[in-house]
């Protein structure tokens, strides 16, 4: 005796080989002996096993399933009667066991209600399901299409409306993006390089950027409408006349100095700050966009400035032009020491913009003894002396520190060229120093008045921002706010707004433990912290796109630590597996074997060292090297304070 039963959502069959009440045990046609539950079973049948369920599935393949579902009328059946029913006659085991496998395969027809019972679709259920059945069939002959499409390097139609989220912020119910999928799995690559291949990138640089774009400014660059207030009409007119110093690129000007005899043998140093705070009125139109961006967004050849251009030019401290402004005086005496200082709102007369690149051949290391020929050489050579004064007085003066590289970037047409600067020049130097000053006595200005603002500290090795007035050890100052740059940083904006208040003697914009200035603090921090990453990695674009432009096959680089390196005359970074153990600060050549400026990646071979430095030369040889990770910023217009990258 044979029994044809269900089981696994499947049917099989198998000799009886014994049976109890409520399960049996079965041989397979392979030799394989199982037990089974009686109530599996659904017919009992003599003669050959071998062939039968072979024999009832080639019988089943030639049945209707249309025909079928005519034939059974609305109630409830059982597999044999429809068999019966359908053969005329009591059918053969096979022919009932082929009705079985048929009714089992069509579910959308048949819906199953015990064991070996069905009951037929309803017409019109079973006509949206045949609907949706050939919706599924059309939209994988569609899919395969695509995937096909996508593989030989091609755009499907329909993905030109999707591309934004395909790229971004994938939808990954979308067909699309089911197809994109299956085509990256298949050509063991990442979606987006699919994409790229297929065209569907035209601009790496565009799409690096549309991602930063897309999270942090996902309603567009474009300011709202907004209006200017009214600027103070007896604001004093300084006497002094007042230079910047700059990067050339730079083109909001925020802070300017002056150096001025006094008749008792003392210098006037005066500190000039742009004052966009006299036009940007609080929690107006303008002031409210600007507490969304927080900063100036730097990047290689473009930047998303934090002002509308209408906004700045009426208080960047343009040479030819006079400005309102916020100084601070200093009155220095013989031996550099400060004998009184002074702050007050007022408008200066800026006589030049200063650039570097201008600049330094008149004024460098070899320049300072002897009059270079510059107009201001006389003023700068002051400025430089009265730096290094200050410098000494904050406990940080060591002439025999190396000091890190700037890496400038500047683009053009999709050009780039990367220009090293050395950190710590004179102009460096007098510009963080003086602005070191005026943050720390602004800071201090704040705190005396018992006015809040926003402060940056260090301590145990750890920076962060505070509204209290606390050290900052690595400036060695005993507060230090940030108010040198209000045209580019909403921080320096909301300390300007704080000292005015203390200047004209007039209730504070911000109030003291008040949760508008903590949470325009906890804003700024993440979002600035978030701008230097993609400034860092847009830098790291360039610098790949410089190898490629520059056709750099081999390239020097200086060893970090175990296989890290880093390039030369690059601010960039990167590991090389195939480094053997190498001292820190050994230079070594490398073979540049593959540049992604998609998945932002450099692959390089180690060649040979160089120069192997002994152990004591380590620090001396790494020591002028920031790595990009731990930067705060390299572009000198994203950051005056040069000394806090320290």
């Amino acid at each position: 005796m044979n029994v044809f039963y269900e089981e696994d959502g499947g049917f099989k069959v198998a000799s009886l080989m014994s049976e109890a009440d409520s399960s049996m045990q079965v041989e397979a046609s392979t030799g394989k002996r199982s037990k089974i539950k009686t109530a599996n079973v659904l017919m009992r049948f003599e003669g050959s096993l071998s062939g039968f369920l072979e024999a009832a599935q080639a019988e089943s393949d030639t049945l209707d399933t249309d025909f079928l579902w005519e034939c059974c009328g609305e109630p409830e059946f059982a597999f044999e009667d429809l068999a019966q029913e359908y053969y005329g006659g009591k059918p053969s085991r096979q022919q009932a066991a082929a009705i079985a496998l048929k009714l089992h395969a069509a579910p959308m027809y048949f819906y199953r209600k015990g064991k070996g019972r069905y009951k037929a679709a309803p017409e019109e259920t079973l006509k949206a399901a045949m609907a949706g059945l050939e919706k599924k069939r059309q939209q994988a002959e569609l899919m395969a299409q695509m995937v096909a499409q996508l593989k030989a390097q091609a755009l499907p139609e329909s993905f030109a409306a999707k591309l934004d989220a395909l790229l971004y912020a994938p939808d990954k119910n979308s067909m699309e993006w089911k197809a994109l999928e299956q085509a990256a799995a298949e050509l063991k690559q990442l979606p987006v390089q699919v994409l790229h291949a297929a065209g569907a990138i035209p601009s790496v640089h565009n799409y690096h950027l549309g991602a930063f774009l897309r999270e942090y400014f996902a309603s567009g660059t474009a300011f709202p409408d907004f209006s200017l207030a009214d600027l103070p009409s007896d604001l004093p007119l300084s006497t002094v006349q007042a230079f910047s110093i700059d990067d050339s690129t730079t083109t909001e000007i925020d802070d300017a100095l002056s150096v001025t005899a006094l008749p008792n043998g003392n210098t006037q140093v005066g500190i000039h700050i742009a004052a966009p705070a006299l036009g940007v009125a609080p929690h107006q139109a303008l002031d409210h966009e600007v507490m969304k961006r927080l900063s100036t967004v730097y990047m290689p050849g473009h930047k998303i400035t934090m002002l509308p251009e209408a906004a700045i030019r009426p208080f960047s401290l343009d040479a030819g032009e006079t400005k309102p402004a916020l100084s601070l005086y200093l009155e220095v005496a013989l031996d550099f020491s400060i004998v009184h200082q002074h702050s007050c709102l007022e408008r200066v007369q800026i006589a030049e913009n200063l650039r570097h690149d201008t600049l330094e051949p008149y004024f460098n290391e070899t320049t300072l003894a002897q009059d270079s020929g510059h107009p201001l050489w006389s003023s700068l050579v002051f400025l430089f002396h009265f730096a290094e004064s200050l410098e000494k007085a904050r406990g940080k003066y060591d002439p025999t520190r190396p000091q890190p590289v700037d890496y400038n970037f500047y683009v053009s047409d999709g050009i780039v060229n990367i220009v090293n600067r050395q950190r710590g020049s004179p102009m460096d130097k007098l510009v963080a120093e003086l602005m070191i000053a005026a943050n720390s006595q602004w800071g201090l200005l704040l705190a005396e008045n018992d006015v809040p603002g926003i402060y940056r500290a260090q301590n145990g090795g750890k920076v962060y921002m505070t509204t209290k007035a606390e050290g900052h050890q690595g400036l060695g100052v005993a507060q230090y706010a940030w108010c040198t740059s209000p045209l580019r940083r909403a921080v320096d904006l909301i300390n300007q707004r704080q000292l005015i208040s203390v200047l004209t003697l007039q209730p504070p914009v911000y109030a003291s433990n008040g949760d508008e200035i903590v949470g325009h603090m906890r804003n700024f921090d993440q979002t600035y912290n978030a701008y230097n990453e993609f400034q860092t990695r847009m830098e790291r674009y360039w610098c790949l796109q410089y190898l490629i432009q520059e056709s750099i096959t081999e390239i020097d680089a200086t060893v970090w630590r175990e296989n890290l390196v880093r390039l030369e005359r690059l601010p960039y970074m990167t590991k090389v597996h195939s480094l053997p153990a190498t001292k820190p600060g050994s230079k070594v050549r490398l073979t540049i074997q593959k540049i992604d400026t998609l998945l932002m990646e450099l692959e390089c071979k180690f060649v040979s060292v160089i120069e192997e430095v002994s152990t004591t030369g380590v620090d001396e040889a790494i020591g002028a090297e920031e790595p990009m990770a731990l930067a705060e910023t390299s572009t000198a217009d994203s950051q005056p304070d040069v000394a806090e990258n320290a």
